[in-house]
């Protein structure tokens, strides 16, 4: 893929900065309508199109625990130079002690346990046997970007290595490394969904039948088995709403409009969508006033502005 088109824009950039801004966006547009019935968006919002309107305890634009994790994430890499897991265990608690508006309750009780950086995510995992929320696919877009130049392997690996922080169960690590690889493609300038059965077949055999069923060509929402907080129909119905739409807009408000767990159904698929359209399709009123607060940091508060700084450096940055 060539680096700049006819008008000059830097297309790898433009990519990269889609991918973590339109996460962020779908994440701050559904926060409002989290735990909601399927079609509230559009009884609110008719025209399909719907602001960043805060409620449900989230300010205009507030960005929640999906986006702040992904921030963490990114500035580790950065900061260290590469993937420290150790490092980035220890922001998340730092993170999780500064008592953050929204945590899932899996990731929480991981993090403000007592166990080690390497043993926190399997020890709750054989007490309580279930851990495959979506909780690693929300906080992916900085890693997604940064692997991306690395090939599908290293992506995928390291995918897998960041979510076993806190996910115990192989079923998220999986869809996270699946994720990984859709957004690598994505950032090429190829076609994620058309890429999907070549992805499986570097997944788990242990897990790659039912990822599969999630992501099948004539999947549907409605076909779900579990609410979309579990990490199947999260990423599937992320996947259906890039399939079934025409633009990055357009497959934001199919996600959101789904109900249930809205911020990160909406944060994955505006990662996809953002990694195929580009930042340049993100429209204006998605980012104007997106903000990401960062507890345990120094009360600092990022910006778009900010994100898109992030997300080159990530692009830029050792490969």
């Amino acid at each position: 893929m060539r680096d700049t088109d006819r008008s000059g824009r830097n297309v790898r950039h433009d990519r990269s900065v889609g991918a973590v801004l339109g996460s962020a966006a779908g994440d701050a547009l559904g926060a409002p309508f989290e735990f909601g019935l399927p079609g509230v968006f559009r009884e609110r919002f008719p025209d399909g199109v719907g602001e960043l309107c805060g409620g449900g305890g989230w300010d205009p634009g507030e960005a929640t625990d999906d986006t702040q994790m992904a921030v963490l994430v990114g500035e580790s890499l950065l900061e260290r130079g590469g993937l420290d897991l150790p490092d980035v265990f220890d922001r998340f608690r730092r993170w999780a002690a500064a008592d953050p508006k929204d945590i899932g309750l899996q990731t929480e009780q991981v993090l403000l346990g007592q166990d080690p950086w390497d043993l926190a995510a399997s020890m709750h995992f054989q007490i309580n046997a279930r851990a495959a929320g979506n909780g690693s696919l929300m906080r992916a877009s900085t890693s997604a970007v940064h692997f991306a130049a690395r090939g599908r392997t290293a992506t995928m690996d390291a995918a897998r290595r960041i979510s076993a922080l806190t996910h115990g169960d192989g079923a998220a690590w999986e869809g996270t490394a699946i994720l990984h690889e859709l957004v690598r493609v994505a950032l090429l300038g190829e076609d994620p969904v058309t890429a999907v059965p070549a992805t499986l077949a570097e997944v788990d055999p242990a897990h790659r039948e039912r990822w599969a069923a999630a992501l099948a060509p004539d999947w549907h929402p409605d076909d779900a088995t579990e609410f979309n907080g579990a990490v199947w129909p999260c990423l599937g119905s992320a996947v259906w709403a890039l399939r079934t739409t025409g633009s990055f807009e357009e497959a934001l408000v199919a996600a959101v409009d789904l109900g249930g767990d809205t911020d990160t159904v909406a944060a994955v698929t505006g990662m996809l969508a953002g990694a195929v359209y580009g930042a340049a399709a993100i429209p204006g009123r998605r980012t104007a006033t997106l903000h990401v607060p960062l507890p345990g940091c120094g009360e600092r508060v990022l910006h778009a502005d900010d994100l898109r700084r992030l997300a080159i450096a990530l692009t830029n940055g050792p490969a």
